[in-house]
């Protein structure tokens, strides 16, 4: 038996979640502490200490006068923070209607299994049983899906609402130090991280005691109705990561092209009409669509690992405490983030920018170990020593220690492919220096480097995943690779924070601009904000990696689900099923792109209009319409996110519907297959491209120098480059990995059907 009794796990795993919520409230009033409403006083206030803790502030010595900076920090802060909710609101009305019929969709499909009979049926995998009626199922799945949806878009949501808070008070700080600046866009990172992390523990934890109530004994009809959690969180997140992508590239695409190449004036100045929207855009995309993304993941990891544990000697023996090892491994996680923030924030300080990206990768680097040792703790307690893992239809004996190791290979896989991506990423190593350095001969030589980097960049990540595949599924089959996904994503809490932190120091950096601080402090958030390019390119790696393996343990589920003993690639069947899955992320990736391409078209018009016809514009006399802009985005993101949405959402009802499960399994490997691909290398080319742009502008070095200033040719063909990448790595790669696991876990979620009522094309002949 296992050490910790079920009475404990009742107890471990809320107490967890609480302190991470409790957590993330106090970094949240530590953030609230720096003030953005100026001091009646004046100058004598900062001397006081009342405005910051009595610190010395640069702008003393420039000169500027204080309070109007502070005034105008506080009212750009408004601007971008209205922009932001009124477009989630208009986002959150579309798709809470998609929620709605698809919550019909599921109940109505599951429902029809065995003609809506209320009856009890015997286990689909223990005959001699009976389980709980189809329509439970179906009701129950229908409930946790709504439930996975909004959790997922309060995820959201509140992390935009903390994004927005923190993003002028970075800049303030900025003026005592870049150290202080660090830590305001850190903690204000730790708070999204922890928020999502407890909540999606939480929500989770309290519906598998709210469903037991009602299945008592039958714990695979439970876990398979609570996989509706996961699908519904990766549903609003695929059209928070869509929509918000759109978003954010239809605005930052207008805004460079018109204002940096045309219009020679630079990025975030108060006179281009499409600043606002731009920063809103990275609140809209990278923190509210990063946010349900990881969310989604961290959901149908747990999902597919209690699915297969339910059909294992776990779920056979209703043990409670090993039953939820998954939740207690998330558990383990946010107790080991919270000490690893602290290392960020409170045991040392950064004191020059240098040290800025150090500190970030040392947070991967301590939460990896950390874990380690948590797992280590968690598996030694709550499993027993050995016991029986389900292997399409044969039971396998597992020892503990094994699934300690398949945990672990998650956890340093995503530990070697945060590392990877941030090699080819970060303008500290030669790939984006090369980028950079080809940007002498144009436009043309810097696209070719870049995409030659995107390619090369996928070897090593594939090699990881590929690895941790093999020696978890050696170990214990698809339960492995579950809790291999769980590992990778059992450090979430900080590794949201670190991705959080960059959207938050480029707002910072915008901010300081249109606010018309000094240079120096435009210089601290520059830095500030190239720190958070990289680990942003992370934070992807990591979503990407975790993706794949949570796609890989949901199809071993639907596998099991759907009475799959193996699939055949070479049966005809199956083979067409994985060349038109391999081909999705394409038509995928070619639906998004299109919608920026579109989107910036009507927003570069829009930009042009009013430099022309508003006079006075160009000399800063007067204010320029940034309502429209931000119009533009709205509607076009509203607008374009409902197709590739439908694609992903749509693909594998009709498929399993009409061609069955076989080749429903084919399409979900050749989309698992070829989606991991394009989204490594998009996202690394897009991010190579920016911190190339990002090399030449700081100067920081011989060979930026010689590159030219700012408005340079190298420069010009740099931001050519970058806009380009842009919707590459913000729209079409960060989009994929949801399409990956969300056709999976839909997949999985409407097995019980397609096995009983699917393939009718194959049926008439």
């Amino acid at each position: 038996m296992a050490l910790l009794p079920d009475l404990g796990t009742e107890i471990v795993i809320p107490v967890c979640a609480v302190i991470g919520i409790v957590f993330s409230l106090v970094q949240w009033f530590l953030v609230s502490k720096v003030k953005v409403t100026p001091d009646s006083t004046g100058d004598s206030a900062a001397k006081n200490g009342k405005n910051g803790y009595g610190d010395y502030l640069l702008e003393e010595e420039d000169g500027i006068n204080d309070n109007n900076a502070v005034v105008k920090c506080a009212e750009i802060q408004n601007a971008i923070s209205e922009g932001a909710t009124s477009f989630l609101f208009t986002e959150y009305q579309y798709v809470g209607i998609f929620m709605v019929a698809f919550a019909i969709i599921i109940f109505l499909f599951l429902g029809s299994v065995e003609g809506f009979s209320t009856k009890s049926q015997p286990c689909t995998y223990d005959k001699k049983k009976f389980c709980k009626p189809a329509l439970a199922t179906a009701l129950f799945s229908t409930a946790s899906f709504l439930l996975g949806a909004v959790t997922s878009v309060v995820s959201g949501f509140l992390g935009m609402k903390i994004a927005t808070y923190a993003n002028a008070r970075t800049t303030l700080e900025a003026r005592k130090g870049v150290g202080k600046a660090f830590i305001t866009a850190f903690r204000s990172g730790a708070v999204m991280g922890f928020l999502l992390a407890a909540n999606g523990l939480l929500v989770l934890y309290i519906a598998i005691n709210l469903f037991k109530l009602y299945y008592g004994d039958d714990w695979e009809g439970l876990f398979e109705s609570i996989t509706g959690y996961g699908l519904g969180g990766s549903s609003m997140a695929l059209f928070g990561r869509v929509g918000g992508g759109i978003y954010t590239k239809a605005a930052d695409v207008g805004a460079d092209l018109v204002g940096k190449v045309e219009r020679n004036i630079p990025e975030d100045d108060p006179r281009n009409p499409a600043v606002i929207a731009d920063n809103v855009g990275d609140n809209v995309g990278d923190i509210a669509g990063m946010g349900s993304d990881l969310f989604g993941s961290y959901a149908e990891s747990s999902c597919a690992a209690l699915v297969v544990a339910s059909i294992s000697s776990f779920g056979n023996t209703h043990d409670f405490t090993a039953m939820n090892y998954p939740l207690l491994i998330s558990s383990m996680g946010i107790l080991v983030c919270l000490i690893t923030t602290l290392f960020a924030t409170d045991f040392f300080e950064i004191k020059s920018v240098e040290e800025i990206e150090p500190a970030l990768k040392k947070q991967l680097i301590i939460s990896t170990v950390l874990m380690t040792i948590g797992v280590a703790i968690v598996t030694w307690t709550c499993l027993p020593s050995s016991f029986t893992i389900f292997n399409f239809g044969t039971q396998k004996v597992v020892k503990n220690w094994q699934l300690f190791l398949c945990v672990c290979v998650g956890l340093w896989a995503g530990l070697i492919i945060g590392f990877v991506t941030e090699y080819y990423t970060s303008n500290a190593y030669s790939p984006v220096q090369d980028v950079a350095d080809s940007c002498r001969t144009g436009a043309a030589t810097n696209v070719i480097f870049g995409l030659a980097l995107g390619y090369k960049s996928v070897i090593i990540p594939i090699f990881a995943i590929a690895i941790s595949i093999f020696v978890s599924f050696s170990f214990a089959a698809m339960y492995g690779i579950a809790v291999a996904a769980l590992g990778m994503l059992s450090t979430i809490a900080t590794g949201l924070a670190i991705d959080a932190y960059g959207p938050i120091s480029d707002n910072a950096g915008g901010i300081a601009e249109m606010a018309g601080m000094s240079h120096r402090i435009r210089e601290r958030t520059d830095a500030l904000d190239a720190a958070g390019n990289t680990t942003a390119a992370i934070g992807k790696g990591f979503a990407i990696g975790s993706a794949a393996l949570v796609s890989l343990a949901l199809f071993g589920a639907f596998v099991s689900r759907a009475a799959i003993s193996t699939v055949d690639v070479l049966t005809p069947k199956v083979f067409i099923g994985l060349i038109v899955g391999a081909m999705l992320p394409y038509w995928f990736s070619a639906m998004t792109m299109k919608s920026v391409g579109s989107a910036a078209l009507k927003m570069v018009e829009e930009v042009r209009r009013q430099f022309n016809t508003i006079p006075g514009l160009m000399e800063g006399h007067t204010k320029p319409d940034y309502a429209t802009c931000v119009k533009i985005s709205t509607d076009a993101s509203i607008k374009e996110m409902i197709p590739p949405g439908a694609l992903v959402m749509l693909t594998p009802l009709i498929v399993g519907t009409f061609f069955g499960v076989e080749t429903l399994s084919g399409v979900l490997a050749g989309s698992l297959v070829s989606g991991v691909q394009i989204a490594i290398s998009a996202s690394n080319t897009g991010g190579a491209w920016d911190n190339a742009k990002k090399y030449i502008e700081a100067g920081a070095s011989n060979h930026a120098r010689t590159l030219g200033p700012k408005g340079s040719d190298a420069h010009k063909a740099a931001v050519i480059g970058d806009t380009i990448g842009d919707p590459l790595k913000d729209t079409s790669g960060p989009s994929l990995n949801i399409l990956i696991k969300l056709m999976a876990v839909e997949s999985l979620v409407f097995a019980p059907f397609f096995a009983t009522h699917g393939g009718l094309l194959f049926k008439l002949f």
